[in-house]
Order: structure tokens, then sequence, then C-alpha cells
């Protein structure tokens, strides 16, 4: 499992590849051999994708020696437990087409769900970088992306940080967030970045914009200190990262390796940058992360070619009989419902005709990789937040210029199918009350749910309607209404 990593880190080769198929070892850091780097990135959020991108990234820096990551999950689970008992240290598999490569990855040196743990950590002298994955919803954002405010966690975090600073008993994530920068700003480490790795549009700024709301309701003197003395950056991030499935472990413990945390990704990963580092970082640009001083043609091309797609496959290609990605991108019919959505998107972002292809042609070959096993249900989830990010922007815009997008409109159209029934299990922050505006008659159930995007369109309207019924035309005993 070992890979160039180790030897640019000056390290021995670990005893893992040593293990026999036989007596298969539970992985650890004593197994792996390598010594755990200082504690100098705090990271919110320990699921899968972090530990294929910014694990991966940390871990094959130049100077990853001196970089360690403390990782802390929001709540305790086996995989969580496994990682923390293997002190941080998990398999990475890269599954391409051809087959799979794996290594050990040991940048993740602490684990914990214990907020006495992130406290200790905003405390370390050293801290420099905060890194953040909490998916779309985990931000507690209102419609106007702002901080959430008639969330019940999010007031209970603002109570508690005004009665007991330092010691508030906090549980959204921003609340964590400004309990750390708390902790920090006590021991005066001002020049902490911090780093979004969600797929939101300006997600630095954005994060930024929440933090500072709900500092200036707990503290207005703390407002100014993330102000002045706390970096946000923004970023792009990919790489197509499936849940690891029982048949993945058991394939590791063929292996010889008993391994609860294995991940696994696809072979393909970015990652772009725009923002300052006062305290440093490790050097991740010679790993291929791209820092930039305009995002946004790179974080418009990947939410609305990649997410983008997924969402329309995600909420289509079910009707179809298909369950992931790769069987998705296979059918001629989903595959041209694709390329209808990218002639739509692509006329509104701000990169090359030949860079377009470029990349579109990329997304085909990662979409198709049969030995990547992505959920469609998966992608699925939390719909409320990915459309208006993913599809409403380019939508917006063709209606500018008096057009109607069929290829944008049918994600709007899959989407009202899934809330209705059809297709992946709704998982969604906003399920019941997008459910019961999907209920009832067709007609009128695509106005309420079209309103709550604030589309007020009598031809998106129609469009979404017959979109929908022809949806419904692939999915055998569907009934739409």
């Amino acid at each position: 499992m070992a890979d160039g990593t180790r030897a640019r880190r000056g390290q021995p080769e670990s005893g893992v590849q040593a293990v026999t198929a036989s007596h298969p070892r539970r992985l650890s850091r004593e197994l792996d051999g390598r010594p755990a780097a200082p504690v100098r990135i705090v990271h919110l959020g320990c699921g899968s994708f972090f530990r294929s991108h910014q694990g991966w990234y940390t871990e094959h820096a130049p100077d990853a020696a001196e970089w360690g990551i403390a990782a802390f999950a929001g709540r305790s689970g086996a995989t969580t437990g496994a990682l923390a008992a293997q002190g941080g240290v998990y398999t990475l598999v890269e599954r391409a087409a051809e087959g799979d490569r794996r290594e050990v990855v040991s940048s993740v040196v602490a684990v914990s769900t214990g907020l006495d743990d992130w406290r200790h950590w905003f405390a370390l002298p050293d801290l420099a970088v905060v890194t953040v994955t909490v998916t779309e919803a985990g931000y507690r954002r209102n419609l106007d992306g702002g901080l959430d405010r008639t969330d019940a966690e999010v007031e209970a975090d603002i109570a508690a940080l005004r009665e007991a600073g330092t010691l508030a008993p906090v549980t959204s994530a921003p609340g964590k967030l400004a309990l750390g920068l708390m902790v920090a700003r006590d021991h005066h480490a001002s020049g902490i970045a911090v780093v979004t790795c969600d797929n939101l549009p300006g997600n630095g700024v954005m994060l930024a914009r929440i933090l500072r709301e709900l500092a200036l309701a707990v503290d207005p003197g703390l407002a100014a200190w993330l102000e002045s003395d706390v970096s946000f950056v923004t970023t792009v991030v990919d790489r197509i990262t499936p849940r690891t499935t029982s048949q993945d472990v058991l394939d590791l413990r063929v292996l010889g390796v008993e391994d609860e945390a294995a991940v696994v990704a696809e072979p393909y990963v970015e990652w772009v940058l725009c923002g300052e580092f006062p305290r440093g970082r490790p050097a991740w640009e010679d790993v291929g992360a791209r820092f930039v001083a305009d995002i946004v043609p790179w974080e418009q091309r990947k939410l609305r070619l990649l997410n983008g797609a997924h969402s329309l496959m995600a909420y289509a290609a079910p009707l179809r009989g298909h369950e992931t990605v790769a069987e998705a991108i296979a059918d001629p019919e989903v595959r041209r419902w694709v390329d209808q959505w990218w002639d739509d998107a692509e006329r509104h972002l701000p990169l090359s005709h030949a860079e377009m292809s470029e990349y579109r042609s990329a997304l085909v070959e990662r979409f198709s990789n049969p030995r990547i096993r992505h959920l469609l249900a998966q992608i699925a989830a939390d719909g409320s937040h990915k459309i208006p990010i993913r599809v409403l922007p380019s939508l917006h815009a063709d209606l500018t210029e008096g057009r109607v997008p069929e290829g944008t409109v049918r994600i709007l159209a899959a989407w009202v199918c899934h809330l209705r029934g059809h297709g992946a299990p709704v998982v969604d922050v906003a399920r019941a009350d997008l459910m019961a505006l999907a209920s009832g008659e067709l007609d009128a159930a695509v106005g309420r749910v079209l309103s709550s995007l604030v589309l007020h369109d009598q031809h998106v309207h129609d469009l979404v309607v017959r979109l929908a019924r022809e949806l419904a035309e692939s999915a055998p005993g569907a009934r739409l209404g």
C-alpha cells in the first residue's frame, strides 16, 4: 500500500505490506510506522471527501511532516471510532477503470467528537489553517445567504456563547467555528486562514458573512477581530468519492489489513484556492493545487458542468432504473440530457469553448468509470440547497435573454418527480415542506415548487409540467398526477 510519499518524507517502508491475508492486522499508526506530524491544521467534518481530498493533498505535500491535521467529527459513529482507534491513519483506494491503487494516508493525526479537544486544538500556538467540509446544509444559511436566525440550534448556540463564552456547549457548525475562533483570539492567534471546501459559490465569502453575523449577535468585539485578524479562503474542490462499502473493507481484509475507515475515490483530484494564508500552509501547489486571483471561472465551471450534471442524473436517471452515475451516463437518453444541459450551461461560462470541450470530455470519462459506484441516491440529498446554486443562475441568465432552455428546465422537472416520491428517497433538511409542496395535482404542485425557488415564469412552469410527464413515461407504473 505504499507509494512515493514515504520516500519523499524520508520514512522507512511501513510494516503494512508484510502482513499476510491469513493474519489481517488492524491498521494503526504503529503498524504504519510513521510518526504523527504536529497539529497545525484543524478540520471540521470528518467524512470521506475530506479524507480523499484535503487529507490526500496534505499527505503528498513535500513538507507534510510539518503539517498534521486534527479532525473533528460532528457526531460519533463507527467510521469516526475506527479512525480514532487507528491514530488517524487510513487506506485510500484510488479506483481507476483498469484497477485499484492503494496507499496509507497519515496526515490526520488526531480525531475527536469532544468539544474539549476542539478547544485544545484552537489554543495550540502553531495553529495556522482551519478547513471545513460540512455539506451545503451545514452552514445554516437563510434564503438570502446569511445566517439562519430561525434555526433553533443556531439560536441556542448564540445564547450559549453569550452566557458561557469559550465553555459554551455548541452544536451547529457555525457555532463550533465561532467557539474555536474565540479560543484562538484568547490565545492571540491572529492570522488563521479558514478554508471552506464545500460546493458553494463564493464559499469563503459566504462563511465569513455567516460567522460575522453570528459574532455580532454574541460579541461585536469578536466580529471586529474576525474582520481584521482572520483570513477566509474561497476554494473549488473536486474528487468523486463514493461511500465505502462493506465489500471495500472486505477486499482490504483479504489483502491483510483491517481498516474500517478506508476511503475509495477516483484518481482525478482538483483544488483551486483564492485567498491568503498569513501563518503559512502546506506546499499543496507541489501536488497540483492551483492558487488563483479570480476563482469565479473555475467555480462556475465545476458547479454547473459537474455538479449540475450530477443533480440531473440523480433525479432523472432513477426513473429509468439506474442506481449509479456510471449506469446513468451509459444510457444514451440520459447522456443526451446531460449534453443538452451542458450546452445550456456553457453559454454563460467565462471560459473558452476549447477548454469547456476538454472539461466535458474528461467528465464523461470520469462519470463512465464502471468501478466507481457513485450512488445517485447519495447525490440526490439536499436538493433544496443544491438546485439554487447549480441550476438557477444559468436558468436566470437564459430567461434574461428571452430563452427557456429545455436542458436546464429538465433538471427542475426531474426534481419535482423526485419530491413526489419517484426515484431516490427524499433526504433533505426541508423534506416535509418540499414533499407537501410537490403533492397533489401536478400542475398546481409545479407552481408551488417553483414559487419556493422564486420562479414565477409561466413558460418555465409549462415546460416543467411537460417534461415531468415525459420523465414519468421513463418509469413504468409511475403516476405523477
